[in-house]
């Protein structure tokens, strides 16, 4: 892992959010992405070499809807960017990470692949590999 990619915080209301948000970073959200894949809009904030990424539930069955219900607005995962995702997800497996479907198409033009709370002290993992152009 070569840094910490971002910090994905769940919303109700992203545009509520965005307009917090960006008086909190003095700054609006550089980027604004629907994955419809995964039931949510995204927006990203640029803070020095640190990303904001805020999500919203298109759909109550998404995961982002799931974990609202259950916990309510907040951090939702730490997201850390890899250099080889295929390599870093098989190294995790085999250390007894256990991963969260396969590798997939995810905001701001990454791959990303995720690992289960339980097996990292209660928090969500999500690995990010920039995706070719």
């Amino acid at each position: 892992m070569r840094k910490i990619e971002h910090i994905g915080i769940a919303v109700k209301d992203l545009a509520a959010a965005n307009e917090n948000y960006s008086k909190l970073f003095n700054a609006a959200p550089y980027k604004m992405e629907g994955i419809e894949s995964e039931g949510v809009n995204t927006s990203f904030f640029l803070i020095g070499d640190s990303k904001i990424e805020l999500l919203e539930a298109t759909n109550q069955e998404s995961a982002i809807a799931r974990f609202i219900d259950k916990k309510g607005e907040g951090i939702h995962h730490i997201a850390y960017d890899v250099k080889d995702i295929v390599v870093e997800r098989k190294r995790l497996i085999e250390e007894g990470f256990q991963a969260i479907g396969e590798i997939k198409n995810g905001a701001d033009n990454k791959l990303v692949c995720f690992f289960h709370p339980k097996s990292a002290n209660g928090v969500l993992v999500e690995l990010c590999q920039e995706r070719s152009k």
